[in-house]
Parts: structure tokens; C-alpha cells; sequence
């Protein structure tokens, strides 16, 4: 029997898109975007994918503690008492041991880690970590060090945007539905789009200006573009006086890096980048220069981002309609925010494993460095980590050099992953706790900041399949365990309860999956949370500490011969590793291939299609097939990423094209040269035809 809709929220990404989920029987039979939405109503391919996961049988399905060696795949099914009782006291020993700092945890970031962010407060351990290192960091610190805010807190203003600058970032394949509505709108009003990247994009398709660069060298691009911004004077002067600190120490350094010297070093000609700098100053300030992504994979990738949002500051984009706005929160609004967690616990005194705070104190608030945290789990400084938390993250996929991570993480005495689906990390694991899909499971309220704050509301619709349990209910069950009762709910209903406290509003008014807090969109207008309320060219902290906020440019490596730069990216159909297995996002992409220039191929002797193999600097590889690619940069070898998995219990994804972070030996040692995130687009690849039997002239 068919049942209403529930209004709920997508868990296929992290973007978690406004759903509406129909079931019979308990059964989910149909996953479409929320029609009562004001985010837009659209699912990408991972999101109509929804329903292959919940029926899928080979994700975890019960609670499993390891029975062999680690990482030998065998294990001991057990009941949950069993495992929760087993987790709790191993970690009790431990914390003895060792002290709670001794425990780690990381997690993919947002509305929904409040609860493990609490327990590890509540046992006495800072350290608390993201992805982030692998993904957005850079990004992250660079906007703190302008703006004084992350980069979270800024939203893009698309739709009313007059030339939009997307800088390695595939916006149109992402993929944020409601996000890629708003470019597509743009254009249709007349907004000109400009692409930089090293390979041809679907966003690039769809630009009025596609801009391929060397590898490595987008610095020098935006370098050049400032020197034409501040030497021509075509800057809004106005709101640089207001709003902006030390351009002459700006237009000192950038004096030397004309798009003459650019054109050498990033090949793009020096003309291409004038007139971008000129159609940006005739834009203004209906301009947005997107901070980077896929642009913040190199070890100079913190200035990459920087010297955007600098481009940004200097025609006036910082709070103006059509550039970056300041999003607004519960309290801009006049409302009370949601109850946190945290907020039952001090926060621990002990300094971080990995740094953060300490040896690196100018980071933006709730900064980690995961793989720096490994370096202590291994050689035991600062002090000895010996237990390690991993919640839908999967790190032995998602950083470089799976073995190196393999050894650092031999000295733990606990590991326990919490996860929807198998991944590397699970079954390196000591106990796996599964978790139902988002289809199944509710979670903890989201505080959506935005234009129009908002409560959002993710709410289980089918019945849970196996013997799986949501995250707030382990998490809970693990803290009264460990003596933290007040973390321990029996329903989700008296989670939201506890969050929904003060704020006026009861889980019955999320009639159609949200809350908004007010009725006209809020905008805050220009405003920066630095100790000058300006945007700062100088971040105060490191000119305290005697280091430089402007770093010069350092020259780019080349590949040798026969090499490519391995640059990595990801696709409308799947997400990270997660999805490879899913039968439907499988059908539709069952593996990676490689991506090089046409050129290239013909120098090698390599036609589209063909099997090749790839090799890293420690000579290990694997074959993948090669695509050909038109307007590519000849130094670029590009892969999926996500692909390659080993694992028996993936039939669909095993030894299905080649993972790329295992071709990135010692690529947990590369990172920016400032705020070190890693840089995983340092690597090369050396491509070797493969030679088949039937180019023998027998049989394949």
C-alpha cells in the first residue's frame, strides 16, 4: 500500500539535496527531488541511484569484528551488544593507557557531526578530524586568511552573476542540482562564463571561453591577472579603499608577474590574459572568481585560492549582488539556533596530534590535517595514538599511497569504521558498525545558512533492511557506554527534541522537510571578520609571526619523457568511491580510462580505446584504456577517481579500472607550501603501450 511522501534529504553526496521518497509496504519504490523545495526539484544520476543502494546486498549488514589478520576480510558477525560492549572496552583500556587524547576520529564534514564531535569532547580528546586535507582545505584557509571567515560562509551569487571564472572546477558536473540551476540561468540572461583547466569539461562546453593550462601553473594566471587589475587601475578603487588593506603591498608584489612572464610559464597567451582581466573590470561587481578545487591540488595551491578571492576584493564581488555574499545564519535572522552538542562539554586542553593550533596556530576554526595525525599514530609524538574512529569516510581511498597509510596505521590498537557501504578503510578495520542508507535512516537537523536561513529536516522513510543502525543511535549506545549518558537517545524524535530546544519550532513544522527562519531574503552586505573589518592582504597572525602571506611564484616541474602529470577528478555519476558498486551508477560508468592529448597519443603510438599501462615513480601500475582527447594540455594524464576497487565483496566494482591514489607513492609528505594541504596533483605517471596478441596478428 502506497504511503505519503517523506520530505527528506539525499545521502548520496555530501551536497544532500531536498528529496521526496515514496514507498509501499515499507518499500521505497521512487526517490525525486522535494517538489515543495525553493532549492529546485532536480536529482543528479547519484541521486536516482538512491534506491539501487537500499536494495543493494553486498553493503555491510550486520556488525563484524575482525577474526584474522587486519585486512584479511575475515570476520566474526556479531550482535550489537556484543560489538558496542567490545568497542567500549577496548577504548576504556586504552583512554587508561594512554589518556583520551591517545583516541582519533575523522569524518566527511557538515549539519550532521555535531553528536561525534560531542563524544570525542565529552571522552577528552581534540582530536577531531575531516577529509578536508584531501579536498577543500586550502580553499578553506585562504579565505579565512582574507576575510576572516571559511569558505563555507560565503555563498556564490550565480544567478545574478555578469562573468562567472569556474578555475579547475567542473561546477556542471559536481554535482549541486540547485547550484548547476543557477549557472545555467546566469548564462541564459547573458552571464559570460570563462573555464581554466587542463582538460576540456562539460562546464567548459557550455563557457563562452575555455582556457587550458599548463598543469600546475593557474598561480600564474591570477598573478597576471592582478598585475593588469592593479597596473591599468582597473580595480573599483572605492570599495577598495573601503573594504580592502594593504594594495600597495599587493601591487608590489604582483608588479613583476606581467601576463608576458604568465604566458611562459602557464600557456596561456599574454593577450587572452588581458582581456580577461578587462571583461572581469567591465563585469564588476557582478563578478564571481571561484575560490578552486580540482586548482588546489598543487603544492602552491593555497596562493591559487588567494590570489581568486584577491580578484575578487579588488572589483568589489565581497557582499555585492552577482559576487560572493556573506551567508546568513539563525541569529541574522533574529532566531535561536539549534542546541548543540558540543555545547554539553569544555573543550579538551590537550594540543592536537596533528599540529593544528600549535606548531600550525593561524588556522581557520575546526581545521585538521588527518595525514599529518597519521605521522603521530606511527611514530608517537607528540604522544601515542592508539585508537581510530572513521565515520562514511574512507581514507585509504580518498588520500595517497593506501600501503604507506597501511603502515603508519599498524601501531593501533582499536579501529573501528561506521559506514553504509564497504570501503577500503572498513575492511582494514578491527570492527565495522553498519550504518542503513540515508533511504532508511534519519539524522540529526541541519542549520542551513544561506539568503533565507533554515532548519532542514532528513527523515527515515523506508523500513531499515539488515541489521544496521543509524549514526546518532551508535554514536549514542557508545556514550553510555562510556559514562556519557546525556548523548544516549532511545528515538530520533528525542534527538530533535533536545536540538529544537528554545528555538520555537517543533519537529511537526517540517511539514515538507524544512524550517525557513524568515520570509524575505537577508543580506548582510560587505562585512569581514578580521581585527581591521577589512579584507587583509596581510593575515595579522603570520605578519606576527614574521611569515610571508604572499608567497612568489615557484616554477612548475615538466613530466620527463614519456610522463604525464596524474591530475584527478570526478564526474556527475559517482561519488569518490563510494558508488562504484551501486548497480545502476555501475551500468552507467563501469570503469575510468585515461585521459591524454591527441598529440600525445601519436607520439607513443597509441590510438583511442587502446589498453596501456601507467606506472608511478616506485614502478608499480596497472592497465587502464586510454582515451584521446581534443584540446587536452599535453602534460595532463587525467583519471576518474574512485575506480580500481579489490575488495571480494564489490562483484560489480572489483578490478574495474585503476584507483589513482595508488600512483602516488610518498604523497602523504606533498602538500601546499603554506597551510599543508595535500597535494596530490604533484605526482607523474609514466604510459606504456600495451601489446596485444591481435596487434600481433593472433588473438586477443
Amino acid at each position: 500500500m502506497a504511503s505519503p511522501p517523506v520530505y527528506s534529504l539525499c545521502g548520496m553526496c555530501n551536497t544532500r539535496c531536498p528529496v521526496e521518497i515514496h514507498c509501499e509496504d515499507g518499500v521505497p519504490r521512487w526517490v525525486c527531488g522535494n517538489s515543495h523545495s525553493p532549492y529546485g526539484t532536480a536529482l543528479c544520476p547519484r541521486g536516482a541511484a538512491a534506491l539501487a543502494l537500499y536494495a543493494d546486498d553486498e553493503r555491510p549488514q550486520g556488525p563484524l569484528i575482525r577474526a584474522g589478520e587486519r585486512g584479511a576480510g575475515k570476520w566474526r558477525s556479531v550482535g550489537w551488544n556484543e560489538a558496542l560492549d567490545y568497542v567500549a572496552d577496548r577504548l576504556k583500556k586504552i583512554m587508561a593507557a594512554y589518556g583520551p587524547r591517545s583516541l582519533l576520529w575523522s569524518e566527511r564534514p557538515g549539519p550532521f557531526s555535531d553528536m561525534s564531535k560531542a563524544l570525542l569532547r565529552g571522552l577528552g580528546s581534540p582530536n577531531y578530524c575531516t577529509h578536508d586535507d584531501a579536498c577543500a582545505h586550502n580553499v578553506n584557509q585562504a579565505s579565512f586568511s582574507l576575510t576572516g571567515y571559511g569558505r563555507s560562509q560565503w555563498i556564490y551569487d550565480y544567478k545574478n552573476c555578469r562573468h562567472l571564472v569556474v578555475q579547475g572546477r567542473n561546477l556542471l558536473e559536481s554535482l549541486k542540482v540547485a547550484e548547476l540551476n543557477q549557472v545555467l540561468d546566469a548564462l541564459e540572461a547573458g552571464c559570460r562564463m570563462t573555464c581554466v583547466d587542463v582538460r576540456p569539461t562539460v562546464t567548459g562546453l557550455k563557457a563562452q571561453e575555455s582556457i587550458c593550462i599548463r598543469p600546475g601553473t593557474d598561480l600564474a594566471l591570477n598573478l597576471a591577472v592582478l598585475h593588469v587589475l592593479i597596473g591599468g587601475e582597473l580595480y573599483d578603487a572605492a570599495y577598495v579603499e573601503r573594504h580592502v588593506q594593504d594594495l600597495a603591498v599587493l601591487a608590489d608584489f604582483v608588479r613583476p608577474y606581467s601576463p608576458q612572464w604568465a604566458e611562459s610559464r602557464c600557456d596561456v597567451p599574454a593577450g587572452v590574459i588581458t582581456q580577461l582581466a578587462r571583461s572581469l573590470a567591465a563585469a564588476a561587481p557582478q563578478v564571481i572568481w571561484h575560490g578552486g578545487w580540482m586548482s588546489t591540488r598543487y603544492r602552491q595551491s593555497f596562493m591559487i585560492s588567494r590570489t581568486a578571492y584577491l580578484i575578487n576584493a579588488l572589483l568589489g564581488a565581497f557582499g555585492s549582488k552577482g559576487g560572493l555574499l556573506l551567508a546568513a545564519g539563525a541569529r541574522d535572522a533574529g532566531r535561536k539556533g539549534l542546541r548543540s552538542f558540543t555545547s554539553l562539554y569544555a573543550a579538551p586542553l590537550d594540543k592536537r596530534a596533528d599540529g593544528v593550533g600549535w606548531a600550525e596556530p593561524a588556522f581557520a576554526p575546526n581545521s585538521s590535517l588527518l595525514h599529518r595525525a597519521f605521522r603521530a599514530v606511527e611514530s608517537g609524538e607528540p604522544y601515542p595514538v592508539k585508537a581510530y574512529f572513521t565515520l562514511k569516510h574512507d581514507p585509504l581511498s580518498a588520500m595517497p599511497d593506501p600501503e604507506r597509510q597501511k603502515a603508519q596505521l599498524a601501531g593501533l590498537e582499536l579501529m573501528v569504521s561506521l559506514t553504509f557501504s564497504w570501503s577500503d578503510t572498513a575492511w582494514f578495520s578491527d570492527v565495522v558498525l553498519p550504518m542503513p542508507s540515508f533511504v532508511e535512516r534519519g539524522s540529526l537537523l541541519q542549520a542551513k545558512s544561506g539568503r533565507k536561513p533554515s532548519f532542514v529536516m532528513r527523515s527515515p522513510a523506508a523500513d531499515i533492511r539488515f541489521d544496521t543502525r543509524p549514526d546518532w543511535w551508535i554514536l549514542g549506545q557508545l556514550a553510555r557506554r562510556l559514562g556519557l549518558d546525556e548523548l544516549a537517545f532511545e528515538t530520533l524524535e528525542a534527538v530533535w527534541r533536545f536540538q529544537l530546544e528554545g528555538t520555537g519550532i517543533s519537529a511537526g513544522d517540517f511539514r515538507y522537510g524544512s524550517v525557513s527562519l524568515t520570509d524575505a531574503p537577508i543580506d548582510l552586505g560587505p562585512r569581514f571578520a578580521t581585527p581591521s573589518g577589512k579584507i587583509e592582504v596581510l593575515f595579522g597572525p603570520w605578519k606576527e609571526a614574521g611569515l610571508p602571506s604572499l608567497l612568489p611564484w615557484q616554477e612548475v616541474e615538466r613530466p620527463g619523457p614519456g610522463q604525464f602529470r596524474l591530475i584527478v577528478g570526478r564526474n556527475a555519476r559517482h561519488t569518490q568511491s563510494h558508488t562504484q558498486n551501486n548497480v545502476l551508477l555501475h551500468d552507467s560508468l563501469p570503469e575510468n580510462t585515461a585521459w591524454i592529448a591527441e598529440e600525445r597519443a601519436r607520439e607513443l603510438g597509441v590510438r583511442d580505446g587502446d589498453p596501456v599501462r601507467l606506472e608511478g615513480a616506485d614502478g608499480k601500475g596497472g592497465e587502464i584504456r586510454v582515451r584521446l582527447v581534443a584540446g587536452m594540455h599535453p602534460d595532463a594524464l587525467f583519471m576518474l577517481h574512485g575506480f580500481g576497487h579489490q575488495l571480494p565483496v564489490e562483484s560489480r566494482a572489483r578490478r574495474r579500472g585503476l584507483a589513482d591514489q595508488v600512483f602516488m607513492c610518498g604523497g602523504l609528505d606533498r602538500e601546499d607550501a603554506m597551510v599543508h594541504g595535500l597535494a596530490m596533483q604533484e605526482h607523474f605517471v609514466t604510459l606504456h603501450p600495451v601489446i596485444t596478441r591481435s596487434a600481433q596478428g593472433g588473438k586477443e
